[in-house]
């Protein structure tokens, strides 16, 4: 992996740099993505660099490196991977303290996000260090699900957070960072859903966008598919290297795979607790949890976890709108009971219609604007 890595990342193009973007992860990136389409409508002169992904090279944005390539989740993997990270974090402070954008916008990422946040401060370059780069942190930590006591030294060392539940300002109240709402991405307008609902539809089996973990769930899904007896299915993959990891479970031919891109339909989905399952729940489609993590992860995530689920659909309903299947409880026939009911009973795809609707009203964006109308405010507060 660390060959990967220049570890001499490029100069700015045009010589200086309005924003750094540092987003960690495929769903960060496109989110992230999003908010620079919108500024450099608005100001085409806007420089903007970004370790990320294809998404926010496609934005407009320099990048720098492809930060989501490098994307692990979990203690275990972290560990492995220990020297690679340590020499990027490293590299990426050299970049920021020679070329000193005027802001830095970290999208969620906390693990590299909220330390390249410390060690800025404590090097004297950003606003609450002493310096003049200005520190701004889109899409909060799940301080709600465990570490609540990162919120302080956020307080300390950010100069403002744009959150997309509108519970987290909450979080925050006793601190002195300035917390705001920007609404949901996901129901943006003009935001393009990859799935919809579509009762003749396939299954969709969705394990993830990290390696590790789709090479974990992706065969508990296959399954819970086989378990079906042949019924359709898709899997959707974000990038070539998680589309060898899904061949080599060696899938049968009625799961076909397609990469995230134009809108899919489906008919039920088996999902993995991340991104996809809040596109999922939004798109009222019915379906389940599954996810599988290495044991020892597994463990400690018991012992630190604070909420009473991991989708987070299920925690903005106070309720199991998508049933979660952890570890082994993800058996094959528990996966495929689910995927049925889904398919034969008309109440549950009622019920799912009316969860997916109160997403939608509680998620939609405030008054005060978007959050690019946020990172613009950023941008105009980093100049004076």
């Amino acid at each position: 992996m660390a060959a990967s890595l220049p570890f001499r990342l490029a100069a700015p193009q045009h010589g200086g740099v309005d924003l750094l973007v540092i987003a960690g992860e495929h769903s960060g990136d496109e989110h992230a993505a999003a908010m620079v389409r919108a500024l450099r409508a608005k100001d085409p002169g806007l420089r903007v660099a970004a370790l990320g992904g294809r998404e926010l090279a496609g934005a407009g944005a320099q990048l720098l490196h492809d930060l989501t390539a490098s994307s692990v989740v979990g203690l275990v993997e972290v560990l492995r991977n220990y020297s690679f990270f340590r020499m990027m974090f490293a590299e990426i402070l050299r970049w920021i303290a020679e070329h000193r954008p005027r802001t830095v916008c970290f999208v969620d990422y906390p693990g590299l996000n909220l330390r390249l946040a410390a060690a800025l401060h404590e090097r004297g370059l950003s606003v609450k260090g002493g310096g003049s780069i200005r520190l701004a942190y889109y899409i909060s930590p799940q301080i709600w699900a465990w570490k609540a006591g990162r919120r302080f030294t956020m307080a300390r060392h950010l100069d403002a957070l744009a959150v997309i539940f509108p519970f987290e300002v909450e979080s925050y109240a006793d601190t002195e960072l300035p917390v705001e709402f920007v609404g949901h991405p996901f129901v943006a307008d003009g935001y393009a859903a990859p799935v919809h609902f579509d009762p003749a539809g396939p299954v969709l089996l969705l394990p993830g966008s990290r390696r590790q973990a789709v090479a974990r769930i992706f065969p508990v899904l296959l399954a819970g598919h086989a378990a079906l007896g042949g019924r359709p299915a898709v899997v959707l993959y974000p990038t070539e290297d998680i589309l060898a990891v899904l061949r080599a479970a060696n899938p049968p031919p009625e799961v076909t795979f397609r990469r995230t891109g134009d809108p899919v339909g489906a008919s039920a989905v088996l999902t993995s607790s991340g991104t996809m399952s809040m596109h999922c729940a939004l798109a009222a489609i019915p379906g389940a949890i599954a996810y599988r993590a290495i044991p020892l992860t597994y463990l400690i995530g018991r012992l630190l976890l604070k909420v009473p689920y991991l989708g987070i659909a299920n925690l903005l309903l106070k309720e199991p709108m998508y049933p979660e299947y952890i570890q082994d409880a993800a058996t094959p026939q528990a996966l495929a009971g689910e995927v049925r009911d889904c398919l034969e009973n008309p109440a549950r795809l009622a019920r799912t219609r009316a969860q997916a609707k109160r997403l939608h009203d509680g998620l939609r964006r405030p008054a005060t604007g978007t959050a690019a109308d946020w990172l613009g405010r950023q941008l105009a507060q980093a100049k004076t």
